[in-house]
């Protein structure tokens, strides 16, 4: 009877033992211990062309790269965002990267990464947050391609004796991308007293709210020369809103868009864009690369700037038939 009773007992921690060794496993394939990098990305959403490259190239990169990736979508709105993170917290996951829709309101969310010890990458986007909440910014200069528009309108219009009416159509209201590039435009064209912005307003980067907009700012003003989009795709929007006025989309308006992908270089190709300023999206490989030094405790620069151009009609026939996204 006690030879039986010790068997039970021992079978018991034994079981015990295997359960425990099960649930550890468990715990270490979301973070380290898997032996793969376990990546938590919080994606802005999916409103413009140029996102959609942006997640399909991480994916890619991070299958390519043999990380595991949990990927989450947003869908364009914060509280999603904050939420995934905490998500990622629990999981345990090695790093943490994310392309905020919004530039404030982090901190919070930041200090918990932090102190579960989880590094943070961003992407695409910054934040006003202390540095030390993250470990690198891996993106585009927005302020930079700004003033890129700005400058070709400069020397568009070098010689205009009158005023240049423009119309802006800003990207969401505040995030990153849309108040960086307004500010650099607003530098570039500063050089000139004749470029006049005569009417700003946020398109939500989305074709559709390009569209509306566009069409309320025709009502509205008779006289525009110009428009800024802060991405191809409100310009393509309101290329339609152009064209269903009755107005031929690059010559009655010129259009400078920013972004690149394949619908707006299309459109600069066919003449009814006038410039853009690209924006690359193919962020995948370079996050997939700074997320593995990070993890291996690498020192990695603050801020990692992407190698950009800009697009004329020439430039953009020439691009097309290779063009990824």
């Amino acid at each position: 009877m006690l030879k039986r009773l010790i068997a039970a007992v021992a079978g018991a921690s034994l079981a015990l033992a295997a359960l425990s060794a099960c649930g550890s496993g468990g715990d270490s394939a979301s973070g380290s211990g898997s032996g793969k990098l376990v990546l938590g990305f919080s994606q802005v959403g999916a409103e413009s062309g140029w996102r959609t490259a942006n997640t399909k190239d991480i994916q890619e990169a991070a299958k390519a790269a043999g990380v595991d990736l949990k990927f989450s979508d947003a869908q364009q709105k914060q509280e999603n965002q904050i939420a995934a993170i905490r998500s990622f917290i629990k999981q345990k996951v090695d790093v943490i990267a994310f392309s905020p829709v919004v530039v404030t309101g982090w901190d919070a969310v930041l200090k918990e990464a932090k102190a579960a010890d989880i590094p943070v990458v961003l992407t695409d986007r910054a934040v006003d947050s202390d540095a030390s909440l993250y470990v690198t910014f891996l993106g585009s200069d927005f302020v930079e391609e700004g003033k890129k528009a700005g400058d070709w309108l400069v020397g568009e219009y070098k010689d205009a004796k009158e005023p240049v009416n423009i119309v802006q159509l800003e990207g969401t209201v505040g995030a990153a991308p849309a108040i960086d590039r307004k500010k650099g435009f607003e530098q570039a064209i500063a050089a000139n007293p004749n470029l006049k912005v005569i009417a700003s307003q946020s398109g939500d980067f989305t074709r559709a709210k390009g569209k509306e907009v566009m069409q309320a700012l025709l009502k509205a003003h008779k006289d525009i020369d110009v428009l800024f989009a802060h991405n191809d795709d409100m310009g393509l929007g309101a290329m339609q809103a152009i064209q269903e006025a009755g107005l031929t989309p690059g010559k009655d308006i010129k259009i400078v868009t920013v972004d690149a992908v394949k619908d707006g270089m299309q459109a600069l190709a066919d003449g009814k864009f006038n410039f853009i300023v690209e924006c690359n999206p193919l962020l995948g490989g370079q996050l997939m690369d700074t997320a593995k030094k990070v993890k291996a405790g690498e020192t990695v620069a603050k801020r990692i700037v992407t190698v950009e151009t800009v697009f004329d009609q020439a430039k953009a026939k020439e691009a097309l038939p290779t063009r990824k996204y």
